[in-house]
């Protein structure tokens, strides 16, 4: 059964910026099978028909979360990163149980729904729980398996078997990886160990890497290395590795990055908030380097809203540039969308065309922030620089009706806030 969608425009979320006017989309077992301009659309026959007054955008894809941390949101405001970590989240989270993370991952999944974010890459504990609370809001997950020093995880070995051990059952809605946290917290030699499972089982690798300044120190003293030329030697890269952040990077970092293919995951809005840095982004792009937009965690940027991590991204980069053309508004949508589908080698996800995944933002264009309108093209621009997240009316993931106007169909978002406010009040010890 085909299922169509009539629009005022479709933005495709490629590097080009591609809209089409007067736009028909056809979804048909989940899959985009048609889209074009509607005089050019087959017969719909009898298809059902969904009219939307607005824009049809590619559900965007949000390459770094640790999305349950919406338990610990505006804690420790004005704490540099070590602090931070040391003082506030990492007492709070020797606390968590495994149905903290399942209430608050299906919380921030609802959350990230509701703003057009229809795929997260997720970093943290209890990751079958995080895959559960998935399924039930009906968003997609790349699902990794976490790798950290912390009391009561398990050892390295056990965790890494853990993650070894879901590889090849994932399904539609959940893919799963291997997510070290970084190499100043786990021993080089895991970090090896952790490389090659995920190269034997083609699951994704991403780590925080070059996030600051101060974290490189140590290893540097020590073994006279960059972050990036350590995990090179310790033959770490290779295969699908998405570094996030990547901030502190020199020319020879890029190079490998560039060599290796490693992806970036980019996350404007923690890397300010925190004071980390500005990312070379103009440059990694000009090397050809992937990269996609991230908006880390809920409790480091505060929120997980992508419009907002894609416009900083833009002004980031034409800030560090001094130059207005440094980043244009079809990049910076792209970022979100397109390339950060390529980003985690999800070529199936991130753009409105034939093959890939239905997954669909309607954006309501009927707003002051819309007009004018001179060029098709200025509704992509409009999505960059004058809308955002409020606009979003519905979300549907492989054509599933997941947000109907501005709520979630498939969560109570009440119920679920005052659990979290229960949880978190009692992981602060209060």
């Amino acid at each position: 059964m085909v299922h169509r969608f009539t629009a005022r425009a479709v933005v495709v979320g490629d590097r080009a910026g591609t809209v089409v006017p007067d736009a028909v989309l056809d979804v048909e077992d989940g899959l985009i099978s048609w889209v074009g301009p509607a005089a050019e659309a087959p017969p719909a026959g009898d298809a059902e028909v969904t009219a939307l007054p607005g824009v049809l955008a590619p559900g965007m894809v949000n390459t770094h979360s640790h999305a349950p941390m919406v338990l610990f949101r505006g804690q420790g405001e004005g704490l540099p990163l070590d602090r931070w970590l040391n003082e506030v989240m990492w007492p709070r989270e020797a606390k968590l149980t495994p149905e903290d993370v399942e209430v608050a991952m299906t919380a921030a999944s609802a959350e990230m729904l509701r703003h057009g974010v229809t795929t997260s890459v997720e970093m943290y504990f209890h990751p079958e729980r995080m895959a559960a609370a998935v399924r039930r809001t009906g968003a997609r997950g790349v699902i990794t398996h976490p790798l950290i020093g912390l009391p009561g995880f398990g050892t390295f070995d056990e965790q890494l078997a853990r993650a070894t051990d879901s590889a090849g059952t994932g399904d539609d809605q959940v893919e799963w990886g291997i997510g070290p946290h970084s190499a100043y917290t786990v021993p080089l030699p895991v970090l090896t160990q952790a490389a090659e499972a995920a190269r034997e089982h083609g699951l994704l690798l991403t780590t925080h890497v070059a996030e600051t300044t101060t974290e490189g120190a140590g290893l540097l003293a020590q073994h006279g290395l960059s972050v990036p030329q350590l995990l090179a030697a310790h033959d770490v890269l290779g295969g699908r590795v998405l570094g996030a952040h990547c901030v502190h990077m020199d020319d020879g970092d890029l190079e490998l990055w560039r060599e290796y293919d490693v992806a970036v995951a980019h996350c404007p809005g923690s890397n300010t908030k925190l004071a980390s840095g500005t990312a070379r982004l103009r440059d990694m792009l000009d090397l050809g380097i992937r990269v996609g937009m991230g908006t880390d965690g809920p409790a480091s940027n505060d929120n997980l809203d992508l419009f907002e991590d894609l416009r900083l991204a833009a002004q980031l980069a034409r800030l560090r540039e001094r130059d207005a053309t440094a980043l244009t508004a079809p990049e910076a949508f792209w970022l979100a969308t397109g390339a950060a589908a390529a980003a985690i080698g999800r070529e199936d996800l991130g753009q409105l065309t034939v093959g890939r995944r239905a997954d669909l933002v309607h954006v309501d264009t009927d707003d002051i922030a819309f007009v004018p309108v001179g060029e098709v093209t200025d509704l992509l621009t409009h999505l960059v620089w004058s809308v955002g997240s409020r606009h979003v009316r519905d979300t549907w993931v492989a054509g599933r009706q997941v947000v109907r106007d501005g709520a979630s169909t498939t969560v109570d978002e009440a119920e679920l806030r005052a659990d979290v406010q229960t949880r978190a009040m009692r992981l602060a010890g209060r």
